[in-house]
C-alpha cells in the first residue's frame, strides 16, 4: 500500500478501537496570499451521518485516497484517487461514506481575488463569471502529475515549492472546466455504486493483481458490459484508465520515498514488464522513472 494511504488506515483503525465517531482531521500544510493548502484526512463511515456544509472560498481537493459521494449545487459525482472535487466560494456541499469509510485529500483553497486572476490570466473570465462548472475532473493525465507531486510532498521531507503548485494547478483545472461540459447523469443506484466502491478498494490495495475487465467484473459481481457502463459512469473513466494510473501513482510514490530498484517497483506495481512500465510512466509524468526519482531526491535534500 502507498505510504499515502497508510495513515488513513491507521487513522480508521484508531477509529475503531476507541469506537469513536468519524470526523476529519485538517492539517494546513503551506499557505500564502490568497492561498492555502490542507492535507485533509477524513474517518466518517457508512454510520456517520452526512451534514451541509459550505465552501468558504474556491476548492480544488486531489483525491490521494479513499472515495467518497459529494453533492454541490453544481453537481453529484463519485469522489476517487487522482479525481480532482470542485467546489466555489460560497456553495453549499454535502460529502458522504454510504460505502467505504475514510478518505484523505490534499484541499487546494483559494481566496475569490485570488481566483478572480487565476481565472482572468486563463483567459476565462471574458465569457463567463469565475466559477467551475463541474463538481469534479475525472482521474486523467492532465492532473496525475499534481496528485503525485501533492502525494510525496506530504509523506516526505521534499520542500515542496506549494505556491507554485497551487497556481499552476489552479490555471489548469480553469481550463480543463472551461473545455469540458458538466454532465447531469442520475445518480446511480445505491447498490451499483457500491459495487463500483469495493471494486476501487480492491484495485488500490492490489495493483499488482491481475486486472481485466473479466476480473474485475467477477469481483463486482456484474457482467462485463454492465460492469463496463457502470464503472465509467461512476468514475468518469474506463475501468483499464483508472488501473492504469492507480498503478502510476503507487510506482511514483515508492520511487519518491523507497530505495528499490525500479523493475521491482514496475513488478509490484502491475505492470509485465520494464519497458511498457518506462513508457506509460513517462507519458504520464512527463519524464522517465529515474528521472523522477532523481528530481525527488534533490528535492528532499534541499
Amino acid at each position: 500500500m502507498a505510504k499515502i494511504a497508510v495513515d488513513l488506515e491507521r487513522a480508521l483503525a484508531r477509529r475503531a478501537r476507541e469506537a469513536a465517531q468519524g470526523g476529519t482531521e485538517p492539517r494546513t500544510i503551506a499557505q500564502g496570499s490568497g492561498w492555502n493548502v490542507a492535507d485533509v484526512l477524513c474517518t466518517c463511515g457508512p454510520g456517520d451521518p452526512s451534514f451541509e456544509e459550505r465552501h468558504r472560498a474556491f476548492c480544488i481537493a486531489l483525491v490521494v485516497a479513499g472515495a467518497f459521494e459529494y453533492r454541490s449545487e453544481t453537481a453529484a459525482a463519485l469522489m476517487t484517487p487522482g479525481a480532482a472535487m470542485l467546489g466555489n466560494a460560497g456553495e453549499c456541499f454535502e460529502c458522504g461514506h454510504r460505502h467505504r469509510a475514510g478518505d484523505r485529500c490534499i484541499a487546494f483553497r483559494y481566496q475569490p481575488e485570488y481566483f478572480e486572476r487565476v481565472f482572468a490570466d486563463a483567459g476565462v473570465a471574458r465569457r463567463r463569471r469565475a466559477s467551475f462548472s463541474a463538481a469534479r475532473i475525472e482521474p486523467s493525465r492532465a492532473l496525475a502529475p499534481y496528485v503525485a507531486a501533492a502525494s510525496t510532498g506530504v509523506t516526505t521531507a521534499a520542500n515542496m515549492a506549494w505556491d507554485e503548485v497551487a497556481l499552476t494547478l489552479a490555471a489548469r483545472v480553469v481550463r480543463i472546466v472551461d473545455g469540458t461540459n458538466a454532465r447531469n447523469d442520475k445518480p446511480l443506484p445505491p447498490g451499483a455504486l457500491a459495487r463500483v466502491v469495493e471494486t476501487l478498494r480492491w484495485i488500490e490495495e492490489t495493483p499488482e493483481a491481475e486486472m481485466g475487465l473479466d476480473r474485475l467484473a467477477q469481483q463486482a459481481r456484474l457482467s462485463p458490459y454492465h460492469f463496463l457502463r457502470t464503472f465509467e459512469r461512476a468514475t468518469g473513466v474506463t475501468p483499464h484508465q483508472y488501473v492504469l494510473r492507480a498503478r502510476l501513482r503507487a510506482a511514483a510514490q515508492r520511487l519518491a520515498d523507497a530505495p528499490d530498484k525500479i523493475v521491482e517497483v514496475a513488478l509490484d506495481c502491475g505492470f509485465v514488464d520494464l519497458s511498457n512500465f518506462n513508457r506509460a510512466f513517462r507519458a504520464e509524468f512527463g519524464m522517465a522513472p529515474r528521472g523522477y526519482r532523481k528530481h525527488w531526491q534533490c528535492v528532499t535534500h534541499e
